[in-house]
């Protein structure tokens, strides 16, 4: 099998493992060499970002808005809800358990950077605008598309986000592993993979548990809502559930997330409306392993956040999320602005960041669909109610 048919984990965990074997063995010069791509990609993905939020956001908001009524008002709000439940409650697990799970890790990100692997050259490769900037751009411009006629501002930016998901498909994407290859070797070099493969079975273990304390909770939602056994309605979803961990991706399991969805007992006309939108605004599952993995970086690298830093770092990654385009790894890519520009990770954090999501993808895009069939539980009963005058 070629690499290159390998999916994105495969390439990961191999980069991964090359990159300590790279870092033990590799002379000076050839280590350099990696060094001095991942300081050129490091300032690319500096560049790309502010473009990235502006070619993803703006079309996003501008669908969400076109043919707005209330069903798509209140689907809108359920999964924005939904998916900040999940960053505050992953905020809140990882807090009180974080110190007895990672107290005895430490790790300096900046380390890596300071041992002899100097880049031979860089490129400066500044961003065009900020990143808030880009944010605010996004916002102003996707909203006042959903109020103009023309169609020509929309049209432009849905062919620049062509653009922005090309780039990232067909130039990010492939060179990630070589990008954390170079970075698990400067570790190697500098003594801290050890700590950081450790920290990565931590997180696995317990992201998982509460991916499904997540999904068990929206479908008590659910389930009181409704009045229905939320743990039947759970089980119902399965099928959708096991396929993502498959395929990795929302968008491929939309019809058998619809199929599921309706033997829960949704209407059909609900259920054909509510997933395929919720498969693109609600990322409940990949926010959690977000915030769990940039609050686990926090914690071993003795980095300092105030609690109303992360509070908008949770809002502003639900919104941002709207954002993750449907390729694996699409919903860290969109959130490196956030991580960048609120937490303040450089680019060994982003690196890590990117490792972690990435070898946990299965379990976030799994718990999103799953939670997309709560939330058509959800609005299908709100609109019967509304319906019959309830």
């Amino acid at each position: 099998m070629k690499l290159t048919h390998l999916g994105l984990l495969p390439r990961i965990v191999i980069a991964i493992l090359l990159g300590i074997v790279g870092g033990l063995i590799m002379p000076e010069w050839m280590m350099r060499l990696f060094a001095t791509f991942n300081a050129l990609f490091g300032n690319l993905l500096g560049f790309f970002i502010p473009l990235l939020i502006v070619g993803l956001i703006v079309p996003g908001i501008a669908e969400v808005g076109r043919g707005a009524g209330w069903l798509l008002f209140v689907t809108v709000v359920v999964a924005y809800l939904f998916t900040l439940f999940s960053g505050f409650v992953t905020w809140g697990i990882c807090d009180l358990s974080y110190q007895w799970i990672l107290g005895n890790t430490a790790l300096d990100v900046g380390r890596a950077q300071e041992t002899s692997l100097v880049p031979y050259f860089t490129i400066d490769m500044p961003p065009i605008m900020g990143v808030t900037s880009a944010l605010v751009a996004a916002f102003i411009i996707g909203v006042s598309l959903t109020v103009i006629k023309g169609d020509t501002l929309r049209r432009g930016f849905d062919d620049f986000r062509e653009v922005v998901t090309l780039t990232i498909e067909r130039v990010i994407i492939p060179m990630l592993p070589l990008y954390i290859f170079g970075i698990f070797m400067s570790m190697t070099v500098g003594g801290q993979v050890t700590s950081v493969l450790g920290v990565f079975v931590k997180l696995i273990v317990l992201i998982f548990a509460m991916t499904l304390l997540i999904l068990i909770v929206q479908f008590g939602i659910a389930g009181f809502v409704a009045r229905r056994n939320p743990f039947k309605l759970l089980c119902n979803m399965l099928d959708a559930y096991v396929t993502a961990l498959g395929t990795q991706s929302s968008a491929a399991t939309i019809p058998v997330t619809i199929a599921a969805t309706i033997r829960n007992g949704v209407t059909p006309s609900v259920a054909n409306f509510v997933v395929p939108l919720c498969a693109t605004i609600h990322l409940s599952g990949s926010t959690i392993k977000i915030t769990s993995c940039a609050l686990a970086i926090i914690v071993i690298t003795g980095m300092e956040v105030e609690p109303l830093t992360m509070v908008s770092f949770i809002c502003m990654l639900g919104v941002t999320m709207v954002a993750a385009p449907g390729v694996p790894g699409g919903a860290i890519m969109a959130a490196l602005g956030v991580l960048h520009d609120i937490l303040g990770f450089n680019d060994t954090a982003i690196g890590l960041m990117i490792a972690l999501y990435i070898a946990m993808d299965s379990f976030g895009t799994a718990t999103n669909v799953t939670g997309d069939g709560a939330i058509a539980i959800l609005i299908d009963k709100i609109d019967q109610r509304r319906k019959s005058g309830n």
